[in-house]
């Protein structure tokens, strides 16, 4: 009887579980891969032949840069952050990052045409941007003009960038080296931030493709994607 009277009373779902122990978010659980297993490989990518790696202690440090840069550029808890372009671990590293500071990340299909872009990004709201590379930037820009909430695009390849207009084109390693002297300014802001966050927020929005009619907006809190899993 004692047995069952355990069982009962112990979290049902490994969700639960982690919920529990105050891991109920994506960045909460990061950091604490980072701080258990930090020098363990997380993430890698092929690039030219060559697999380059990053531990979990690597790669929460770039999420980190990231997060306080986005917060130094103003982004806010609520707000929506477009990510373009093909699965590369900035792109994923973007997603978190918008999650640390309790935004929306909304990733676009990396082959839709600009028109499908401009659907997706003004209905959703996003208000910054990270794409990719130029060919993504290209996209963005052909409909700037009709993306009232847009105030920055940063891009991580800079390949082609070169003579661009400035304005609020922002490359990727510039917004983390805005982000460690954020960081430098306000110590413990994000890790504050990352705590806020609940396992019923929402942890991402992803469109639907739309071959019916225009795309949906699915919103997905963090406790239904680790349900899933």
């Amino acid at each position: 009887m004692a047995v069952a009277e355990t069982e009962r009373q112990s979290p049902a779902t490994p969700s639960e579980a982690m919920g529990a122990q105050g891991l109920d978010t994506f960045p909460k659980l990061l950091m604490e891969n980072a701080k258990r297993r930090g020098n363990r490989t997380a993430i890698r990518e092929k690039d030219y032949g060559i697999w380059q790696s990053w531990s979990w202690g690597a790669a929460a440090q770039e999420i980190r840069d990231f997060a306080s840069g986005l917060a130094a550029m103003g982004f806010k808890r609520g707000e929506k952050l477009g990510v373009i372009g093909d699965n590369r671990p900035r792109l994923y590293w973007s997603l978190t990052a918008a999650q640390c500071l309790g935004g929306i990340p909304v990733p676009v299909y990396q082959d839709a045409v600009a028109s499908e872009l401009e659907f997706v990004l003004d209905h959703a709201e996003v208000r910054f941007i990270v794409c990719e590379d130029q060919e993504q930037v290209d996209k963005v820009l052909a409909v700037r003009s009709r993306l009232p909430h847009v105030e920055a695009v940063i891009y991580c390849d800079p390949r082609g960038m070169r003579h661009y207009d400035r304005t609020s084109l922002f490359r990727f390693t510039d917004v983390q080296e805005q982000g460690r002297r954020h960081a430098a300014e306000h110590p413990g802001a994000l890790d504050a931030e990352i705590a806020k966050g609940r396992g019923s927020d929402i942890a991402i929005m992803l469109y639907t493709s739309g071959t019916t009619g225009q795309p949906k907006g699915v919103m997905l809190t963090y406790e239904n994607v680790m349900v899933t899993a």
